[in-house]
């Protein structure tokens, strides 16, 4: 029979192993283990600290490069665009610093900014009430213009896209000097879609004598909510086709995080038919970028063909080799002369 005595000794060898158990752990066993820790942690500090300073090197290398670039834009551009005008299209959302940057770099080309058209969120609105007043106003102004409308082939945006084609005819022309809407037309016909809030206008890009044969769209700096299939994207297309249709180059531009995110206007152009038409540059935020804009417009007056450039997604980082310098609008326009790209040599500025 088991005694008291049993199982006193019992849980006295219990707590005897558990002590000895306990004093092995706190020991021998720690201390492998935390050696073992501390050399898996002093293992990923050092890589750490060796990304980080890798990291600080290509900010350097980036910030240097930016610095260079930026002191050597005027030399790189230096008459790419000489006597050309380029008007800007500004998309709701569309940053700041891009649109700048993109006009000091036609400006340092020899070209001149025409004029900047910054369309409103209700442009790209297509509900009911507003696709029936952009119905209207168009309807009116084609009515007067006595301008035909071609068919569309995206009934979402249709309204949007034949306000692109009428509001194309008031600020853009193939060649200089084109024979197009008189300057009272072409005024009014802005002054309809401003006093509707569709959109707003500096400068005097409907002048006849001062209107663009090249055009710079400048996406948003944020995908719109709804992804790839939201109607701001959809009219940005059918804003882009237009213009294609109505200039000697278009371009579209964007900044480096909004082009890369998902469902991104510069994403959807790459992915459709219009980019065939237009060329991309989805890194205008940066002086490269905005060197690749000038370049791209002017490959396409040379007679090149559109590409995507830059660095999501893109063909190329930029036009290679670089244009020589491109005719001037002046000389474009001269009687007898055959545009760039249009199946005739460019004509040499005098």
């Amino acid at each position: 029979m088991i005694d008291f005595r049993y199982h006193l000794v019992s849980i006295v060898a219990v707590f005897l192993a558990l002590a000895i158990g306990i004093v092995l752990g706190s020991t021998e066993l720690q201390g492998h283990t935390i050696d073992a820790l501390n050399a898996a942690s002093n293992l990923l500090n050092s890589q750490l600290n060796a990304t980080r300073t890798q990291r600080n090197n290509y900010q350097t290398l980036n910030s240097a490069g930016e610095q260079y670039l930026q002191t050597a834009e005027p030399k790189l551009l230096a008459r790419l665009l000489d006597g050309q005008r380029v008007v800007l299209v500004i998309e709701p959302g569309a940053q700041g610093s891009v649109v700048s940057g993109i006009k000091q770099a036609v400006t340092d080309a020899g070209a001149t900014v025409s004029g900047q058209l910054t369309l409103q969120p209700a442009f790209n609105d297509t509900t009911g009430a507003t696709q029936s007043s952009l119905s209207s106003i168009n309807g009116s102004i084609a009515s007067s213009d006595d301008t035909q409308m071609h068919a569309v082939a995206n009934p979402q945006t249709a309204d949007q896209q034949q306000a692109a084609q009428l509001i194309a005819t008031a600020i853009l022309e193939k060649t200089a000097g084109q024979s197009g809407l008189s300057g009272t037309q072409a005024q009014t016909l802005l002054t309809y879609y401003a006093q509707a809030d569709y959109l707003s206008v500096s400068g005097n890009p409907a002048a006849p004598a001062g209107r663009a044969t090249l055009a710079v769209l400048v996406t948003p700096q944020n995908a719109p909510s709804d992804g790839a299939n939201d109607p701001a994207n959809q009219v940005l297309l059918a804003i882009a086709q237009e213009f294609a249709a109505a200039s000697a180059a278009t371009v579209v531009a964007g900044d480096t995080a909004g082009s890369a995110q998902s469902g991104s206007a510069m994403s959807v152009l790459r992915s459709s038919s219009v980019s065939g038409a237009v060329s991309s540059v989805d890194d205008a935020d940066m002086t490269l970028g905005q060197i690749t804009v000038v370049d791209a417009l002017a490959t396409q007056l040379a007679g090149g063909k559109p590409n995507s450039y830059g660095i999501s997604g893109a063909s190329a980082v930029s036009p290679n080799p670089l244009p020589s310098a491109a005719p001037s609008a002046t000389a474009t326009a001269q009687p007898h002369a055959t545009p760039p790209g249009k199946g005739g040599k460019p004509v040499k500025n005098k």
